[in-house]
């Protein structure tokens, strides 16, 4: 007899209780997820997620006592964390993108998002796959893009490591880019393409593709509106 697959433990953090029971009428609706706890503002969040050990927490930005960026930071700042933390906000200003995603997000997602959206982010991040909602992608690249131009000729050593096929790979990523439309683009297999992916996220240290994305905008190897 075949094992039952394990189902996927989420922790919801959140100052509404409205709020948190909507969500959890919506995770538990599906037989493969958990929701394993709540919390009402960021320390709790970041208590019940070190007690816990979820596989995803939903964050949101705005919470008493500590607010979700900074409970995000602290979660992931230890190295041996394998919990991930997809953000929601009501709101969709360039600050909470940003520091949502330094701060270690692996998803950024406005609650008005339907139901279908918010359920597929969550399996996406659980996967490990990057969850941008559109509507703040843009105003991300633009964050990024309003700074100083780095000197591309000189790339930092995590970058300066990777082979030039695993370069090329990562500014594919950073361009939103599937593995599967990667393997199209770079007329490579999709299995070879999630081998290079998988040694680009070591050799940069990198949780999730979203990471490899700040990575590659802080250094200047891909700026919005170029693929190079």
């Amino acid at each position: 007899m075949n094992a039952e697959p394990t189902a996927l433990r989420v922790l919801i953090a959140d100052d509404q209780a409205l709020v948190r029971s909507g969500f959890r009428l919506i995770l538990d609706s599906q037989p493969d997820i958990q929701v394993v706890g709540e919390a009402g503002d960021g320390r709790a969040a970041l208590a019940l997620a070190r007690e816990l050990h979820p596989d995803l927490v939903l964050m949101d930005v705005q919470m008493p006592v500590m607010d979700g960026i900074e409970a995000t930071r602290a979660l992931l700042s230890d190295p041996g964390t394998r919990t991930r933390v997809l953000v929601l906000t009501t709101f969709d200003s360039d600050r909470y993108v940003y520091d949502a995603v330094r701060a270690g997000a692996s998803g950024f997602m406005l609650k008005d998002a339907s139901a279908a959206d918010l359920l597929a982010a969550v399996h996406a991040v659980a996967k490990g796959e990057a969850s941008l909602a559109p509507a703040v992608t843009a105003r991300l690249l633009a964050e990024f893009s309003a700074g100083p131009s780095p000197d591309t000729h000189q790339l930092p050593a995590d970058l300066a490591s990777l082979t030039e096929r695993e370069l090329d790979v990562t500014r594919l990523i950073a361009q939103g880019l599937t593995n599967a439309e990667i393997a199209t683009r770079l007329f490579l297999g999709e299995t070879t393409v999630k081998s290079h992916v998988t040694s680009i996220l070591a050799k940069l240290g990198a949780r999730d593709r979203v990471q490899v994305v700040v990575r590659c905008y802080e250094a200047g190897l891909i700026r919005p509106g170029r693929s190079r």
